[in-house]
């Protein structure tokens, strides 16, 4: 009788791991307890992460009193070196790769001498090229400049895409050409369409979509990248929390999303040319209390994502299953 009850419990929990209708789908990502080989390095608080996944490198920004603002690890996690000049408070990074070579570019927030910039940098640090006005908030197109630029992307052709800013007096998604000036701008601060309260994330898909993540009003909304014409906005899934990261999985099938204040991943279907519809919610990652996810990249060659964690003070890795 004994086991004809342990065989029952056995059964119903194999029925809830296999059948139960609020378990949604098998696991899509698991996290990598090996990287970095040595977390000690994360003395700040990491905001922004960035994957070179041709060279196979991953550069962190923190921020901090006498940190390293910058880290740059091996994709097996390895700690390779740091640098710090010219930057004072890292927002968002991203690593541009060309054939001629790779830089990484950065925004920083900051309010003294350096701030209020987003700045290109060699892959070992040394600047490169400064868009904005540095130390000086403002709206001004000529000269360039932003306030508290939160995110940059940049696309292989040069053509670069900024929102700004975290919290400023802009709330822009700016085009700029490979030679920085104004190809188009759309967004002021409101919640209509095409408005923006916090533009915080910038990504674009394979299918021509620029995608923003518009924290304080809880959405992501589309435009064209060619036109910057509104193509249409998804809120479906982000009443707990806004959005605070955009980039899309190595194979462009999903979008993957940190919500900070719920410390939560979330996965959702990326749709296909046409209608851009409202959100579906795929998959979720459920992070530890209090870890914060900030923003996050993802290597376009093995499809890791890998999570900038405020609270936490660290980034982790999550590989696909």
């Amino acid at each position: 009788e004994f086991h004809y009850y342990i065989f029952i419990l056995y059964f119903q929990a194999l029925k809830a791991e296999y059948f139960s209708p609020w378990r949604g789908e098998q696991q899509m990502y698991k996290l990598d307890i090996g990287w970095p080989k040595t977390p000690e390095h994360f003395t700040g608080q990491t905001f922004c992460v960035a994957v070179d996944s041709l060279h196979g490198l991953v550069y962190v920004g923190q921020r901090g009193d006498n940190v390293p603002k910058v880290l740059v690890f091996s994709e097996e996690g390895y700690f390779l070196h740091s640098w710090n000049d010219t930057v004072e408070m890292p927002h968002g990074i991203f690593v541009w790769n060309t054939e001629t070579g790779s830089s990484v570019w950065l925004t920083d927030v900051g309010t003294g001498k350096y701030g209020h910039t987003v700045k290109q940098y060699s892959p070992l640090g040394k600047l490169m090229q400064v868009l904005g006005t540095p130390g000086n908030a403002g709206s001004s197109l000529i000269p360039l400049q932003f306030d508290q630029p939160a995110e940059i992307f940049v696309e292989e052709t040069g053509e670069v895409y900024v929102v700004d800013g975290d919290g400023g007096m802009n709330n822009r998604l700016l085009k700029l050409s490979d030679d920085y000036k104004e190809i188009w701008l759309t967004g002021t601060n409101g919640s209509g369409i095409g408005q923006f309260k916090i533009p915080h994330s910038v990504t674009v898909d394979a299918f021509g979509r620029v995608w923003v993540a518009d924290r304080g009003n809880k959405r992501i909304q589309v435009f064209d990248k060619v036109t910057g014409e509104w193509l249409g906005s998804w809120s479906g899934c982000f009443s707990e929390d806004g959005p605070y990261s955009v980039r899309f999985s190595a194979d462009y099938k999903y979008l993957i999303v940190a919500q900070l204040n719920i410390n939560r991943l979330a996965i959702l279907a990326a749709p296909p040319v046409g209608s851009i519809g409202d959100c579906v919610m795929v998959h979720s990652v459920q992070l530890a209390d209090e870890t914060k996810p900030h923003l996050v990249d993802v290597d376009m060659r093995t499809g890791a994502v890998y999570v900038a964690e405020i609270g936490a003070q660290q980034v982790q890795k999550y590989v696909p299953l």
